[in-house]
């Protein structure tokens, strides 16, 4: 299963940095792309960014460029989205999610985590 780490996560005041960490499952070699998703009240699940666990080729929701930045530790396993400039609407549950190889779609997603940006 994902897991999704969520250090220092939680209520943040807008204009501020955050960063949430993902764990990925153990069989790495096995991964073609992990990605973040968010889901704000009411409103329907939005991709985030993604990135390549080979290569770490990186693409973002374009509203996102520029604010949010995703990134991995392949020795810990680890992938980070790294959010500066928060908004209040960035306010959502954050999801971790892992596509594996072979696969079209994101198959394995974790329990989310709430972020939420104060005014």
């Amino acid at each position: 299963q994902v897991q999704v780490v969520e250090p220092g996560g939680g209520l943040v005041q807008a204009g501020g940095p955050l960063r949430l960490s993902c764990a990925a499952p153990g069989r790495t070699s096995s991964i073609y792309e992990m990605g973040w998703f968010r889901q704000a009240p009411g409103k329907e699940r939005d991709f985030v960014g993604n990135i390549k666990w080979s290569g770490s080729t990186t693409s973002y929701a374009d509203s996102l460029k520029g604010r949010f930045t995703i990134s991995k530790d392949s020795v810990k396993n680890m992938v980070y989205l790294q959010m500066n400039s928060l908004k209040p609407e960035d306010t959502a549950v954050y999801y971790c999610a892992v596509r594996p190889s072979g696969r079209a779609n994101f198959n394995y997603w974790g329990q989310g985590t709430q972020v939420t940006v104060s005014s």
